[in-house]
């Protein structure tokens, strides 16, 4: 397992408000969290930690998303021994409380529902439909439902509406397979029963694999379109409550790029995550663009390096930037490692890190999560008890990277039991590994261990420390 996390001790002199002493040696400090907020998220948080799931064979996890409770809830496939949908259900720590399986088929995607339980969608086996899987919070199936034809058809994106049922965003072959696509969107019940459908789509393939529900009713869906049977360009489409296309756009150059997540953001805009052949530095490059409310481009950023890099998953931070997932093959140690990118809100690269072993490791999705870390899901071959096992990694988070920022110059420390308490004017330091911060009491009293290398009281030297606020 390796993680090439850049250790940092930073330390600058700032212009802020001076600290206020409050009983004795506690330091005091009113826009502390604020500050954290805007300094923090330039520096890469620590792992957490990280669990395998799976069995003797090849097993893979597509999807991740944090629960009402805490914990984690992935979808993949499990091929020990069966090709089937795979959910796993854990606790905020990562540790297994349950799966289950659902097959034949394979599942891509899965959101908690408004009764705790879980809507999952994919595809069936052998030739495939789209498969809509509903269970209660345990896992047990409730309900499944398909959707298709005599040819293929793919699942690969579901969220609950605003009115208890489901949207679904996939494919639909209308030529037998390798022939033809199109993207198709459909509409259900709280019961999985079909309300509508829609497909999009010129004469060659095009492909929807992310669909959301935007703040006006209707919906936003990100994919692939080849217009010209040449190339694939990312396609941007929105619709109305009822699934008609208000307004489609293509983003791409000269070769095939691809669109493989989107979310509205709080600007009402989108942002759109995948990879491209056209642009960037190598084979293919993570592919970014943030468009306006109307699908226009704002600006496009790719990463990556001379091999072939993509990304599956984006979302909007608490910050208001992007927490990027993919793959790398241009970075890393493996043949292929997990590789997340942090950016801000205008798409910079405030850092990025790479996980994985000496052999393949795909990554998939990542979210933020509740305590501003983040959860990484994908499969790796460099690790577990299979071929291939699903991977969950948790990186950062309240422990360890949100409270970690300490202001001034050390003065009038004094030792106060297991800690030593102290004063601080005009400095910030920010230091990660190998030491862990975890919340103590209120955010405005900073607490230090015995353990300091290096602090003096009087000049501005400094070192490492453990911390709590």
């Amino acid at each position: 397992m390796k993680n090439k996390a850049i250790i940092l001790l930073i330390c600058t002199v700032l212009t802020i408000p001076s600290a206020v002493q409050v009983s004795g040696n506690f330091y005091q400090e009113n826009r502390i969290k604020d500050i954290n907020y805007e300094y923090l998220s330039l520096f890469q948080p620590p792992e957490t930690w990280n669990k395998t799931f799976g069995g003797i064979s090849s097993d893979s996890g597509y999807f991740v998303q944090q629960t009402s409770e805490g914990g984690y809830i992935i979808v993949g496939t499990t091929n020990s021994p069966l090709g089937e949908v795979y959910l796993v259900k854990t606790d905020a720590n990562g540790n297994k409380q349950w799966d289950n399986t659902y097959g034949p088929g394979a599942g891509y995607y899965v959101y908690q529902t408004t009764d705790s339980g879980y809507i999952i969608t994919g595809e069936t086996g052998i030739i495939g439909d789209v498969w809509l899987i509903k269970t209660d919070s345990g896992g047990i199936e409730q309900w499944n439902t398909t959707f298709g034809s005599s040819k293929s058809d793919v699942g690969y994106s579901v969220q609950q509406t605003s009115d208890g049922g489901y949207i679904i965003g996939g494919a639909s072959a209308y030529v037998p397979p390798p022939g033809d696509w199109d993207a198709w969107l459909i509409k259900t019940d709280s019961s999985g029963i079909k309300q509508w459908d829609n497909k999009f789509g010129g004469t060659y393939s095009d492909y929807a694999y992310s669909v959301q529900q935007t703040t006006d009713g209707g919906y936003i869906l990100a994919g692939a379109t080849n217009p010209t049977n040449t190339n694939l360009d990312v396609f941007l489409i929105k619709t109305d409550s009822g699934g008609n296309s208000v307004w489609t756009k293509n983003f791409g150059g000269g070769n095939d790029d691809y669109g493989w997540s989107v979310e509205q953001t709080t600007d009402g805009g989108y942002i759109i995550s995948g990879w491209t052949e056209s642009f960037g530095s190598g084979n293919s490059d993570v592919y970014l663009i943030k468009t306006d409310s109307s699908g226009n481009s704002v600006w496009t950023k790719t990463f990556g390096g001379t091999n072939y890099d993509f990304s599956r998953s984006v979302r909007q931070t608490t910050d208001g930037g992007y927490i990027v997932a993919g793959t790398t093959d241009s970075l890393g140690a493996g043949l292929s490692d997990f590789y997340l990118i942090k950016t801000d809100s205008s798409g910079n690269k405030q850092w990025e890190n790479t996980y994985g072993g000496g052999m393949n490791d795909y990554g998939w999705c990542a979210q933020e999560t509740s305590d501003g870390g983040f959860i990484f899901t994908g499969e790796t071959y460099s690790s577990g008890a299979g071929s291939a096992d699903v991977w969950l990694i948790k990186i950062g988070g309240s422990i360890d990277f949100k409270l970690t920022l300490l202001i001034g110059k050390i003065t009038n420390i004094a030792a106060v039991g297991s800690y030593t308490q102290f004063n601080a004017v005009n400095l910030i330091c920010i230091q990660f590994n190998p030491f862990k911060f975890t919340k103590y009491n209120s955010g405005e009293t900073i607490l230090v261990s015995k353990q300091i290398l290096g602090f003096m009281t009087q000049n501005l030297v400094f070192g490492f420390f453990n911390a709590a606020i």
